[in-house]
């Protein structure tokens, strides 16, 4: 049955289109235009309660009815148990992709996040000190997935949900001004990620 994706065309919106790409399950996008003001909508509030993109409506949950579920990495956790895909079953197994999927949520998308709103800053003494602030540890985080990447093909080992969720971010590495040669090893993981055909379809489908 098809899942409703309510998102738009950012980093966290693509997390989940690249994700039900990969796990091969069908999905209706769902616009949600966040230039226009419409994550505010009572329709959407209902299964978004703070007002952000992505959510998605799955009709046939876990008892056979349906489900809401707000929060991209709430959303990956979801579809990781729903197929058994890309989500370990042994806890050991499990326990690198809930650290690099937390990672994810708690720095690599705030921090690179906050470099997209200082380049649009006018005040120059503002958008100098933002940038010098958020750039720095944007480049910081890259580093340690870099460092990472040095030992393993993917985050967490194997392919997993927590490589969808930082690949939405990475994917923006020209908007918050970082060159992927400057980290070799996230660059090549990149590479072999974005060179997947269900990742081609999770990144180029219409969000907007």
């Amino acid at each position: 049955m098809t899942i409703e994706l309510f998102a738009w065309d950012t980093p966290n919106g693509r997390k989940i289109s690249v994700a039900l790409e990969e796990m091969e399950l069908p999905y209706k996008v769902n616009p949600v235009n966040i230039t226009k003001g419409e994550q505010h909508a009572e329709d959407f509030l209902r299964i978004s309660p703070n007002n952000k993109i992505p959510a998605i409506i799955d009709l046939h949950g876990p008892d056979g009815g349906p489900i809401s579920i707000f929060e991209s990495g709430a959303i990956l956790l979801y579809l990781g148990e729903k197929t058994g895909r890309f989500l370990p079953k042994k806890l050991r197994d499990r326990v690198p992709v809930l650290e690099w999927l937390m990672w994810q949520m708690g720095g690599f998308g705030p921090m690179p996040g906050q470099v997209h709103h200082f380049l649009q800053v006018k005040d120059e003494a503002d958008r100098r000190y933002g940038l010098e602030r958020y750039a720095t540890e944007t480049r910081r985080l890259y580093a340690v997935l870099d460092k990472r990447l040095e030992k393993v093909e993917f985050v967490a080992g194997s392919l997993s949900i927590a490589d969808f969720a930082i690949l939405g971010w990475a994917w923006r590495h020209e908007r918050h001004q970082v060159e992927l040669g400057d980290f070799p090893h996230v660059e090549r993981w990149y590479r072999a990620l974005s060179a997947r055909p269900a990742v081609q379809r999770g990144l180029s489908v219409k969000l907007s």
